[in-house]
């Protein structure tokens, strides 16, 4: 009997994947859609790639242990590693960044890429959210206290102009 190889990745490998498959469906419908839709063509294509993902997938919120399924739910979660939050809206608001700032936080997992499919340039409205603290193999998640976009170990960039130069 043969045996087949684990496939090991890494989050920053999905996150270049999902943008690369993102870019093919935006490429294929344009702008003007709805966002399942936008969920619907994007899982395919990672599927395509040989990536899995889950769609809406649960996020209880713990409130002094005690685990409370609130309904949060987060659009994509690929190879168990990237949260993906589709968007299609005429501008991406601090509500929206906070919408994935609190994902990265009660998930425990270490990037978020929020996609906005409402525009005319797809590479424009990527960001990529980085929670350094889950990166660097620290054991707790941040606290939500005091946390901004671009300050303690949470960062958030725009990822698209360095994927397009970016070697491959």
């Amino acid at each position: 009997m043969a045996t087949v190889p684990i496939r090991r990745v890494t989050a920053q490998a999905v996150s270049h994947a999902i943008i690369s498959a993102a870019m093919k469906a935006y490429s294929e419908l344009g702008p003007g859609l709805l966002e399942s839709a936008y969920q619907a063509c994007l899982q395919h294509e990672l599927e395509v790639a040989g990536f899995r993902s889950a769609n809406q997938v649960g996020l209880p919120v713990v409130y002094r242990g005690v685990k409370l399924e609130l309904g949060y739910r987060m659009d994509l979660l690929v190879e168990d590693l990237v949260i993906v939050e589709i968007k299609s809206v005429d501008g991406i608001s601090p509500v929206h960044q906070a919408q994935v700032i609190s994902y990265l936080k009660l998930s425990g997992k270490s990037i978020a890429l929020l996609i906005n499919f409402n525009v005319v340039h797809l590479k424009d409205r990527i960001k990529r959210f980085v929670n350094r603290e889950w990166v660097e193999g620290k054991s707790k998640p941040l606290t939500t206290k005091g946390t901004k976009v671009h300050e303690g170990n949470l960062v958030a960039d725009n990822v698209a102009d360095n994927f397009l130069t970016s070697p491959r």
